[in-house]
């Protein structure tokens, strides 16, 4: 079995913490940071070879998920992408240079464009398009393009908190059996 692909671009080498997993097959190039007991799964691509990507502790990137950034241009720094810590983006997603606070949920296949920003304990629903927004803290965004639902529930908040310390246990089990 082979592990990750881990590619340098223009002498950066992505750097992950000890303690994360990284699942084989998985792609990451260039200058990404992944924190430690974060995971990344199954077929990902976290591609980061004009701007910066990322990734704080804990926090949980599902099978399929793409994850890039936006180049600097004259005038305007671009858009590197920002994952907090406790982080749970669900399978299929794809992320491009937005920023994801502390505890921000992201639900199987939505898409996050330039720009965007999703607050800590705030959900992006499955397969939601979120251009260029901010999603605020507690609430519940769902939609192509995404608009806003309700808010979140306390039980909403303590399911996703759930879900993400279940990611990084199963996390840990497969850097055991995979060694």
């Amino acid at each position: 079995m082979t592990g990750p692909i881990i590619i340098p671009w223009k002498g950066i080498t992505p750097r992950i913490a000890a303690d994360a997993f990284v699942a084989p097959g998985v792609v990451v190039v260039g200058d990404v940071e992944i924190g430690p007991r974060s995971s990344i799964w199954f077929g990902c691509v976290l591609r980061a070879d004009v701007n910066k990507i990322r990734i704080g502790a804990r926090t949980n990137i599902q099978d399929g998920t793409i994850v890039h950034c936006e180049s600097p241009r004259e005038g305007h720094e671009g858009f590197p992408t920002i994952i907090g810590d406790d982080v749970l983006i669900g399978h299929m997603v794809m992320v491009h240079g937005a920023t994801l606070e502390n505890r921000a949920f992201i639900g199987m296949k939505a898409v996050l464009l330039n720009g965007s920003v999703v607050e800590g304990d705030a959900m992006v629903a499955a397969g939601a398009l979120v251009a260029g927004k901010r999603i605020p803290k507690g609430q519940l965004w769902a939609g192509a393009p995404a608009k806003y639902m309700r808010d979140l529930t306390e039980k909403d908040i303590k399911g996703m908190h759930f879900g993400t310390s279940r990611y990084e246990a199963n996390a840990q089990l497969y850097r055991e059996q995979l060694g």
